[in-house]
């Protein structure tokens, strides 16, 4: 089953369209990657999923029922716009929000001192917001949304702002959610935590849905057939040979020359291989796995 599915979703702030009848499903247990550049409609389409606004048209179902106000206290959400009150102290702030989620203020409390040990910021519990870095407030932001264990988290550019160190941290923790059985919206541009993280996608562009499915299946329908051949040679080979491909890129390199392929779908690599042993010192030779980055800038030119 599904954990959240929109039928048709349309939604329309005076004549601009932000959401042109758009359907996806997000299945239960997995990471789903909604992409889109600026301005596609995927805010939107979040703030409907967590009932902060209304379809025109369309339904939103959550675990097959038509989704309702109280469905919000199963989902965690953290929105791209973060909002701390500066003035509060962190701990005093993170049990606000705790007890608004349904939380008891000792289980709370437990929880959140918890959660503070492992991200290291258990000596900030009183100090006030305004004194956070940026990273240090975006983690407190991160752990409020996923203290009371939501079914579904909703999670809008997790790590902006992060070090490679934190980023690293935030990731561990999504897997590890994702293995205890949360299901998982990770909007973002960053194609990299996409190809990482995300079991399927969906890529809005301009209110519609452009694509949704499987990340290898978007690589294969999508993504170019590309292969990688290291060769030595007295000067650089043409290829001209072997009609089946055509030359992407060619580069010397101090172990030879670089050649990128662009090959046929169907196209047999041990045939590829059998017409060049005999041109060329062949130091290596591998597949590519298409680029999410590349799909995307594909797919929304």
């Amino acid at each position: 089953m599904d954990v959240i599915t929109c039928h048709n979703v349309v939604k329309r702030f005076n004549q601009f369209t932000a959401l042109d009848n758009v359907s996806i499903s997000v299945p239960k247990g997995k990471i789903f990657g909604l992409l889109g550049p600026n301005g596609a409609g995927k805010t939107t389409l979040i703030r409907i999923m967590n009932q902060i606004t209304l379809p025109d048209s369309g339904e939103i179902l959550f675990n097959g029922e038509r989704i309702k106000k109280s469905d919000v206290a199963f989902i965690g959400y953290l929105p791209e716009e973060r909002g701390l009150y500066k003035k509060m102290k962190v701990g005093e702030q993170a049990l606000y929000l705790a007890r608004l989620k349904g939380m008891s203020s000792s289980d709370a409390n437990r929880e959140l001192k918890q959660w503070f040990i492992k991200f290291g910021i258990q000596a900030w519990w009183d100090k006030k917001v305004e004194e956070l870095s940026k990273g240090m407030a975006q983690k407190v932001q991160f752990i409020i949304t996923v203290l009371h264990k939501p079914s579904l988290l909703i999670l809008d550019e997790p790590f902006s702002g992060f070090d490679p160190v934190n980023v690293q941290l935030v990731r561990k923790e999504i897997l590890d959610m994702r293995d205890s059985g949360s299901s998982i919206i990770l909007s973002t541009h960053n194609m990299e935590s996409v190809e990482e993280l995300c079991d399927q996608i969906a890529l809005i562009d301009k209110a519609r849905l452009v694509i949704t499915g499987g990340l290898d299946d978007i690589r294969r329908n999508h993504g170019k057939s590309e292969v990688e051949i290291i060769y030595r040679s007295s000067n650089q080979f043409s290829f001209a040979s072997l009609p089946m491909v055509k030359v992407t890129e060619q580069t010397e390199t101090k172990q030879g020359y670089r050649a990128t392929l662009e090959v046929g779908k169907d196209a047999c690599s041990a045939v590829i291989l059998r017409e060049l042993v005999s041109e060329i010192d062949i130091l290596s030779y591998r597949e590519l796995i298409p680029r999410m980055n590349d799909i995307f800038i594909k797919l929304v030119s």
